[in-house]
């Protein structure tokens, strides 16, 4: 088994703290920093977007622009670097690109030159590697976004010394977002016409960005064994299970972790009182502290539960809907912190308007609170329909808040029923996609609550639990040995 040290140069449109819309920016904020731990060069290259600049200040510019050859001129990069946690960021610093109120879109239309935003930032990471002299053995992007990477290396940079010993590995964090462009687009990106077919770009008479990094990087995984297997069936496959199938060989699922330190009730100053599997006490007055901050009934005995989410039909908030006056039937409290969709924003917010005494609808995203109701929750619910890996079930085990999740994806190798396994059982789960089952497993969690020596139980197993990233950074380095042929 090789021990060497790696050079990894990760290409990602975003990474916590600097920029954040979702699970990619949550596990390129903590995998850079987890393989750096475990002695590896990592070099994480973003845009330099407006946002970012309010978490880092005004880094000094590169005192020489990187020639980048792309879209039929020779462009001059900028970039700024910064170096955290032992991982080396290099912002991409284009202001006509990235010098934007946000980072893909804005009141719900993604801004129409996305594929030339991002088509800089694959080409142009390549060459800032050459200009740094940063020799990579593993090139890892992530998400359509990262999409274009191998696909010039493939098709522009075959030949260049640079690279000639570098690998390729390109990860779906979520198969339903393509980036998708007309065909036409090819030419723009600088890239042969020839792409626009089946085993090239080509996707229902347009190109997908997504597609190209499945279709040309070296190895292809997903951030959860089920998930991998999942998006190889027609149901979950998005238009794409064929060549994912075609690929299984070379296709892996590896489970996203959280970061312990960042999420910690024992230490997390957000909370009202700190506590931890060995001393839960600080739970309840965490519990009454946010029934105060939200106007709600201050009763400890009445279960509370969350759901931390974006509002999109991909969490299955068509089944929240669906059941809303039958979930405050049960005689609990809600409380729903998220955004998106604003007929579904409506929707919630009418529908809690009836249950004044037992619904909170909070439509933002915030962090701060966001940890209080982590704490203060005894039931966090996700049923979504598909999920690739997902971080709200692993935080709310770590704050001992018990999952009701929709056995899909990462949810499924993540939460353990008791009906499958009492004495591993971390939450509970529902197989059929439906408001009936959701309920159903939402009254046997119910059960549970109000039997309070095995809910305690429950409670300390589900927070003892590891799901933190040393296993996962482990698995990606194996994984970036296999790409090169290793024996990891």
């Amino acid at each position: 088994m090789s021990t060497a040290s790696l050079n990894i140069l990760m290409v990602a449109s975003e990474a916590a703290p600097f920029a954040k819309t979702g699970g990619l920016g949550d596990v390129l904020g903590s995998l850079p920093a987890a393989l750096g731990d475990l002695g590896h060069r990592i070099v994480l290259v973003l845009p330099w977007y407006r946002s970012v600049q309010a978490i880092t200040g005004r880094l000094r510019p590169s005192r020489r622009k990187v020639v980048v050859p792309f879209a039929g001129q020779m462009k001059q990069v900028g970039y700024r670097s910064l170096e955290q946690n032992g991982v080396r960021f290099l912002f991409l610093d284009v202001p006509e690109y990235f010098d934007r109120s946000s980072l893909y879109g804005e009141r719900g239309d993604d801004y129409p030159d996305n594929a030339l935003r991002f088509g800089l930032l694959s080409r142009a990471a390549l060459e800032l590697a050459r200009h740094i002299e940063f020799v990579p053995d593993v090139i890892h992007a992530h998400d359509w976004q990262a999409g274009l990477i191998p696909v010039y290396l493939r098709q522009q940079l075959w030949a260049d010394p640079f690279f000639v010993n570098s690998t390729t590995l390109f990860t779906i964090h979520n198969l339903g977002y393509h980036g998708d462009f007309p065909a036409e687009t090819l030419r723009q990106l600088g890239l042969d016409s020839t792409l626009n077919r089946l085993d090239g770009l080509e996707f229902h008479g347009r190109i997908s960005l997504l597609k190209g990094g499945v279709r040309f990087a070296d190895r292809v995984s997903t951030v959860s064994p089920s998930y991998c297997r999942e998006i190889q069936t027609p149901d979950f496959g998005m238009g794409l299970d064929g060549l994912l199938r075609a690929r299984s060989n070379r296709l892996h699922g590896i489970l996203n972790g959280i970061d312990p330190k960042l999420w910690d009730p024992a230490t997390d100053p957000a909370l009202a009182a700190s506590y931890s599997a060995e001393s839960a006490a600080g739970k309840k007055a965490c519990k009454r502290a946010l029934q105060r901050d939200l106007g709600l009934p201050m009763d400890a005995e009445t279960p509370l539960l969350a759901m931390i989410t974006r509002l999109d039909p991909q969490k299955g908030i068509n089944l929240v809907l669906e059941a809303f006056d039958r979930i405050m039937q049960r005689g609990l409290q809600l409380v729903l912190l998220g955004s998106g969709r604003p007929d579904y924003e409506q929707r919630l917010s009418a529908a809690a308007s009836f249950f004044p005494d037992q619904a909170r609808i909070l439509l933002r995203f915030d962090d701060r609170l966001s940890r209080q109701i982590y704490a203060a929750s005894d039931l966090f619910l996700m049923p979504s329909r598909y999920e690739p890996c997902g971080l709200g079930q692993l935080i709310a085990l770590r704050y001992g808040s018990i999952p009701v999740v929709h056995a899909t994806g990462g949810l499924a190798d993540t939460i353990c029923d008791p009906q499958q396994d009492e004495a591993r059982a971390n939450g509970f789960s529902f197989h059929t996609l439906s408001s009936r089952e959701m309920l159903a497993t939402l009254d046997r969690a119910l059960r549970a609550y109000r039997d309070k020596p095995d809910w305690q139980s429950l409670v300390g197993a589900a927070m003892g639990q590891d799901f933190s990233w040393s296993k996962a950074a482990d698995d990606y380095v194996d994984l970036y040995r296999t790409c090169r042929g290793e024996t990891p």
